[in-house]
């Protein structure tokens, strides 16, 4: 019964509503970072120009099930990075140099792009491992 009402209410959004919201959110989340549009467009695997329109509400492009989980796993490591740190840290972590074991000395943000959702989603557990005291 209950995984029927979850379906259910799965079906009632549709992929373009969960784009809009994932695009909107992860602009935010670029913002709140400080990131500039380079660095927003190559984490969620954008040209440049695609991320500005992508921004725009009403973008019409389809995104990648690569695109969409980047996004996700974004807002995930955001509300990690939030409920971990203070706020001036959590904005400024991804921009730090970082000597944790997924960084080497470098910035999150700069790794995350190099590696791209494999290390996103590596990132995110790191965060989440902190939070958790794993």
């Amino acid at each position: 019964m209950r995984e029927t009402m979850m379906e259910d209410a799965l079906k009632e959004h549709s992929a373009e509503d969960m784009r809009a919201v994932a695009l909107k959110a992860v602009g935010r989340i670029a913002d709140s970072w400080s990131l500039t549009g380079r660095e927003a467009a190559l984490l969620a695997d954008m040209s440049e120009s695609t991320w500005k329109r992508a921004r725009r509400p009403g973008f019409a492009g389809d995104l990648t099930r690569d695109q969409m989980l980047r996004l996700s796993a974004i807002v995930g490591l955001y509300k990690s990075l939030e409920l971990y740190f203070n706020p001036p840290i959590a904005r400024q972590w991804v921009r730090l140099a970082n000597r944790g074991p997924e960084f080497d000395g470098r910035r999150p943000i700069d790794a995350m792009i190099e590696g791209g959702l494999p290390k996103i989603l590596r990132v995110r557990n790191y965060v989440d491992a902190l939070r958790g005291g794993a």
